[in-house]
């Protein structure tokens, strides 16, 4: 496809006369930052590697900087938006600047935690500008629930992004780097400056890449049963992971004989450990705390 047409894409002037027309302000509690710099846009498609036969679906897309790009580039695009009066506009937007491409779009108008499915083909990239104050929960719930996705490429801040990137033995390795690593290889992707958004946020951004793995870790636990595991052991990260597992086991000496048989030393802790390790010490949770286990309430 050609390049994008620099017409379409948004720039501060058009983002800023199209916020007022709606009345919109960013809001600081749906950690709204709005892309004004069409470089950066471009910059985001490219390094998502988004083809010509992807089914894109973006995660809050505000007033449309990305969503234009990615339409230029995608076969389709879904855009899931929370706002509603930015999820009124979007589809406008769209039509007046890439008519001859409106109908590959669709909005789906709703908090991207409840999506549980979307409309037309399923999707086979998640590229997006997620808000920072729900991002990690987000970025889970769209890989766990649409296991179609193939490639990710998100915009977090950066300090997220470190954490989702993070080996084992990092300093800031926890929950959010376990679970990523569950559904993919995870690697950050460059760094995003502050003046790229209205408003400036305080903080940096980096772009994080996740390409889904072949297949997640081979383990007879599930894979709430594996978070569960990496749930109790992050929560006391100061503890060895005999103490910080003693209520997921029962007690600590259950927590001891389940990771002697997973083959990991009870004086670990949790930041040692890969996801396969977690999904080891899973399958062999003592019967006993199984059985104790409250029921989940829907």
């Amino acid at each position: 496809m050609s390049p994008t047409d620099p017409d379409v894409l948004l720039g501060p002037a058009d983002i800023r006369e199209l916020a007022a027309r709606l009345g919109v302000r960013p809001t600081k509690q749906r950690g709204q930052n709005f892309v004004i710099d069409a470089n950066t846009v471009r910059r985001i498609v490219r390094t998502a590697e988004v083809r010509p036969e992807d089914v894109v679906v973006e995660v809050g897309p505000g007033l449309g900087s990305l969503t234009l790009a990615l339409l230029e580039a995608a076969d389709r695009v879904t855009a899931v938006e929370i706002d509603d009066v930015l999820a009124a506009a979007l589809p406008a937007t769209v039509a007046a600047r890439l008519p001859h491409r409106a109908d590959r779009f669709a909005l789906v108008h709703s908090d991207a935690l409840r999506v549980t499915e979307l409309p037309g083909p399923a999707p086979t990239a998640l590229v997006a500008n997620l808000p920072y104050n729900v991002a990690v929960p987000v970025l889970l719930h769209m890989l766990g629930c649409f296991p179609t996705i193939e490639r990710t490429l998100v915009m977090v801040q950066s300090e997220v992004a470190d954490r989702l990137a993070a080996p084992p033995g990092s300093k800031v390795y926890g929950v959010p780097s376990v679970k990523a690593a569950w559904y993919a290889h995870v690697k950050r992707a460059g760094a995003i400056g502050r003046t790229v958004f209205w408003p400036a946020p305080n903080v940096d951004s980096g772009l994080v890449s996740l390409i889904r793995r072949d297949e997640p870790p081979r383990t007879t636990a599930t894979r709430d049963e594996v978070f569960a595991v990496v749930d109790a052991a992050f929560a006391q990260r100061r503890k060895t992971l005999r103490a910080a597992l003693a209520g997921w086991a029962g007690s600590a000496g259950g927590a001891e004989e389940a990771l002697k048989a997973a083959g990991v030393s009870p004086q670990a802790r949790g930041e040692s450990l890969t996801v396969e390790d977690f999904a080891a010490i899973a399958e062999h949770r003592p019967p006993a705390a199984r059985r104790t286990e409250p029921r989940p309430t829907h």
